[in-house]
């Protein structure tokens, strides 16, 4: 297969302003993803993940998103989930202090806003500060180009965060770190490949965190290094053959994290609440 010469590339598409050199994605993403869980009585739940964004509104104001797939929220039946903060303390623990979250009005209306074809969905929260400062810019969310400026493919590693069966790191509430290689192809134009298959062992929990790329993780020969980490999507669902899962994950790409942001934007335009 030929290769393309790096500077035959199309112009980088544009992104959030570098943070200043020692920010480290993982770490920064590791501290905005948040564990979603609901009691739906004898000793069940329903868990997922989500991650926070911030995505000015158009006319610039501050705006935190909380992100993550649709149907994690649409299978929850009540009106109040809850959403895991945790809690730097002095001595250096952690304190682990889940919330109340509300995602739907007393008489069922969701709260947040699905893309109108994807399993996507953002939901406006307010968070404590820490998480506040925490959430990614939007700027750092995979668009319909980036995995062309990039020449991802097959074989390229990405990065996952959940809680696999509501399970954490540890008992501050941390998601559980995992990797694995982009598995299918063709990967765009995004428009008929919405999603993509990444080779790693899902869970039921892991539904809606962030999969992305950053420098630590492998690429195939010759390809070209991405100048900025980004995220490349959220993780939708496992693969199931024949009733089980065979260690795949579908995930949805980031350009449609944007469109839900801006259908979201229409809809408070037109002064209609979020629909799904």
């Amino acid at each position: 297969m030929a290769v393309m010469a790096i500077d035959a590339l199309p112009p980088e598409p544009p992104v959030a302003q570098m943070p200043a050199a020692e920010w480290d994605m993982t770490l920064g993403l590791i501290n905005a993803t948040v564990q979603l869980d609901q009691n739906i009585g004898e000793g069940r739940r329903k868990v997922g993940t989500g991650f926070l964004v911030q995505a000015p509104r158009p006319d610039g104001t501050p705006r935190l998103l909380l992100v993550t797939a649709e149907h994690v929220f649409r299978v929850m039946p009540n009106p109040v989930a809850r959403i895991g903060w945790r809690f730097a303390e002095s001595d250096g623990n952690w304190r682990y202090a889940p919330a109340d979250l509300p995602i739907r009005e007393e008489d069922g209306t969701p709260l947040w806003t699905q893309h109108p074809t994807e399993d996507v969905a953002v939901l406006e929260i307010t968070a404590p500060e820490e998480f506040t400062r925490a959430a990614i810019p939007v700027g750092w969310i995979a668009n319909a180009n980036t995995f062309d400026q990039w020449r991802m493919g097959p074989g390229d590693e990405l990065f996952a965060l959940g809680y696999p069966h509501g399970l954490s790191a540890n008992r501050a509430g941390f998601p559980i770190l995992r990797s694995g290689r982009i598995s299918s192809w063709p990967l765009t134009p995004v428009q008929y490949f919405k999603t993509f298959l990444l080779d790693f062992n899902v869970s039921q929990g892991n539904s809606g965190g962030p999969v992305f790329w950053v420098p630590a993780a492998k690429r195939v020969p010759g390809a070209p290094v991405p100048t900025n980490p980004f995220i490349a999507g959220v993780l939708i669902k496992e693969v199931q053959g024949n009733g089980e899962g065979i260690e795949l994950g579908v995930v949805g790409h980031g350009q449609y994290i944007h469109e839900t942001i801006k259908q979201l934007d229409s809809q408070r335009a037109a002064g209609a609440g979020p629909q799904s």
